[in-house]
């Protein structure tokens, strides 16, 4: 059994307004992952059952690696059909906005959302979220917003409704936002949820290889390349990793490429904490992931020193300046937190 997580007043509201509304929209961030992915087409896949008109509208390309994904050639691209999609979000009797806590999150897609005059619906895990829905469900305690969908879809009495497609979407967005469940991961009803989703008929096995074992050669080619520059901080039991815009154009570079880098690092005996920065290849910034384990707050480190957040084991961030310049930063940040980095080392 699971805990009732998400307050029956929002529940009960969101279920009123699917019941009369006929247009619906989802959005989710820019640069999407597994779980903005997953967690938008699982809803989908349940509205759709509800014979709703569905929309997923994203800022941009998510990742080749989750093309595979029932629905996933459905979802539309903002930066590439921007007035359909304006013409969709202004129309939308619900507009569900799924994985990020901020208009800014969904880049140039800020203002259709929040100008658009249907009931807006927030579902996210990340912490402080801005007050831009008429129901906000966020909980940072939850390991990804797929998981909060699929907590939304049985309160309401629907889990007979979610077909293998849906359960496959949320399995993946589920696995993603955990590395694997590697990490945000002890809960023992995120296990129980996977049951019920392999009650539904998916290959969790085939889901794993699909995500991460279909990778092409140049992708391993670079994974090299960037872990032979990694440079390791024994006094900080920390490792960085970093990926120019001039290197990712030598290994023929594509999103998603270097998902997961951030992670191998950990796998050095003391390191607690590993840092990723990659130059964006659309914007004038560097991407920052931050890696931890244990209860090395990461997320602390996002916040002050990278503009960001997320969540105790892993974060992000961006940083506007050079390489060198995010190199020097990361620095004076592991100084400062470098008590907390030897208490887990």
């Amino acid at each position: 059994m699971l805990t009732k997580v998400i307050e029956q007043a929002k529940i009960d509201r969101f279920a009123r307004w699917m019941g009369h509304a006929e247009r619906i929209v989802i959005v989710a961030h820019v640069a999407p992952d597994g779980d903005a992915i997953g967690s938008s087409l699982g809803l989908w896949h349940f509205l759709n059952s509800q014979d709703k008109t569905v929309n997923v509208i994203v800022p941009n390309a998510f990742p080749d690696f989750l093309r595979w994904m029932p629905g996933s050639k459905d979802v539309l691209l903002y930066d590439h059909y921007k007035e359909f999609a304006d013409k969709l979000i202004s129309e939308a009797e619900i507009i569900c906005c799924l994985d990020f806590n901020a208009l800014s999150r969904i880049d140039a897609m800020a203002d259709a959302v929040k100008t658009a005059k249907g009931k807006k619906i927030l579902i996210d895990h990340h912490l402080y979220p801005e007050e831009f829905c008429d129901i906000t469900i966020s909980h940072p305690n939850i390991s990804s917003t797929s998981e909060l969908v699929f907590r939304l879809i049985c309160r309401m009495g629907y889990f007979n409704e979610i077909t293998k497609a849906g359960a496959e979407c949320i399995y993946t967005g589920m696995m993603t936002d955990t590395g694997g469940f590697t990490y945000n991961s002890n809960n023992r009803e995120i296990y129980f949820i996977i049951s019920e989703l392999l009650s539904k008929g998916i290959d969790k096995d085939d889901i794993y290889r699909k995500v991460y074992n279909t990778y092409s050669e140049s992708r391993l080619r670079l994974m090299g390349y960037v872990l032979s520059q990694m440079k390791v901080y024994p006094d900080y039991h920390a490792a960085l990793i970093s990926l120019t815009r001039n290197e990712q154009g030598r290994f023929d570079y594509i999103r998603g490429d270097s998902e997961g880098f951030v992670n191998i690092p950990l796998s050095i005996k003391d390191v607690v904490f590993s840092c990723f920065l990659r130059e964006d290849t659309e914007k004038p910034m560097i991407k920052v992931s931050l890696r931890s384990v244990g209860t090395f707050p990461c997320n602390q480190l996002a916040a002050e020193f990278f503009n960001g957040g997320g969540h105790l084991n892993a974060s992000g961030g961006e940083f506007y300046g050079t390489m060198d310049e995010a190199k020097k930063v990361l620095e004076r940040a592991l100084e400062k937190f470098k008590p907390l980095l030897n208490a887990k080392g």
